[in-house]
């Protein structure tokens, strides 16, 4: 408990620091990116553009004073659970991104339902099967699902699935079948490499001493792999989700916008476009403390996988 404790708050401390310096970083560079967020506020109100108007935004929304003083202003309200209002749409920003929030989360969970359903079936039938024609096919799935751009096999299976075949919706959201192709691209997308982690782990682990043992005990090696093997190796594949994150909300943004799924990738490309500057910094924020989150229970997950982990000790391979 005390180790679980310490793990904790340590995590906590980096929420703290990373938004710090990951808040200041991103409003120093919106600063000074090419783009003047009031020109964009004037064209969505469509006013004739004036130097006397220009000026008197600028100060109704502090863009007059020194940067420093803008950060400061905005970091405090920040600490106060305020991101601010939109510069577009004048609404609050945490308003408009817990409306998109849940497209985005159930979206993520699907396509991460989709990939552990198609990379551990294919890595342990690769590992059982090593240099036969099942592992000939796995490998050359993972291969041909590395080798395709996400919005590129997005587009194909839209092609198939909704225009050939009419099985499926081809956008929006609505019904479960809306649901299933975007989960589905972006499952297959990032699975390749969590089959062939997954797949040289199992074979490394099947050569290891202790497992030589089993087999000499007469246990059956589809056994072996599922009650011995597997547990061992779903620590890589938990790291690699970890480091993954990063790209799966890169993805995530991605399949959004292609399938017009309402989420929070269409919202922040909107924003960018349109120098929504509260927006862009609210998004950012939401997005680390998710990843920090995340990361928080892949190291829970690491104590539940091996509890040697908990008491300090190196796990055993």
């Amino acid at each position: 408990m005390k180790t679980v404790g310490k793990m904790i708050g340590s995590r906590l401390s980096q929420l703290f620091i990373m938004i710090f310096v990951l808040s200041f970083f991103t409003f120093l560079l919106m600063k000074i990116t090419p783009g003047d967020p009031i020109r964009s506020i004037l064209k969505v109100d469509d006013v004739s553009v004036t130097t006397k108007k220009e000026e008197q935004l600028k100060k109704e929304y502090g863009f007059d004073e020194p940067i420093l003083k803008q950060y400061g202003d905005w970091i405090i309200n920040v600490a106060q659970f305020d991101l601010g209002e939109s510069l577009i749409s004048k609404k609050p920003v945490s308003e408009l991104i817990l409306e998109r929030l849940p497209a985005t989360l159930a979206l993520a969970i699907g396509g991460l339902t989709v990939l552990f359903l198609i990379s551990i079936p294919l890595g342990v039938i690769s590992s059982l099967y090593e240099n036969r024609w099942p592992d000939y096919i796995s490998r050359w799935i993972a291969l041909v699902g590395a080798s395709i751009p996400s919005f590129w096999l997005g587009l194909l299976l839209m092609y198939f699935f909704s225009l050939k075949l009419q099985w499926l919706p081809m956008m929006g959201r609505g019904t479960f079948a809306h649901f299933i192709l975007p989960s589905f691209t972006l499952g297959m997308a990032m699975a390749p490499m969590y089959i062939s982690l997954l797949r040289e782990r199992l074979i490394t682990i099947l050569q290891s001493p202790y497992i030589e043992a089993a087999k000499a005990r007469g246990i059956s090696k589809r056994r072996i792999v599922f009650f011995h093997a597997l547990r061992g190796s779903l620590i890589p594949l938990v790291t690699m989700f970890g480091l993954s994150l990063g790209s799966l909300l890169g993805g995530l943004s991605v399949i959004e916008i292609l399938f017009s799924w309402p989420g929070m990738g269409e919202l922040i490309v909107q924003a960018v476009t349109q120098r929504d500057y509260p927006l862009i910094q609210g998004f950012i924020i939401v997005i680390g403390f998710l990843i920090v989150l995340t990361n928080l229970l892949v190291d829970l997950l690491y104590m539940v996988i091996n509890p040697q982990i908990q008491q300090g000790k190196e796990a055993r391979v």
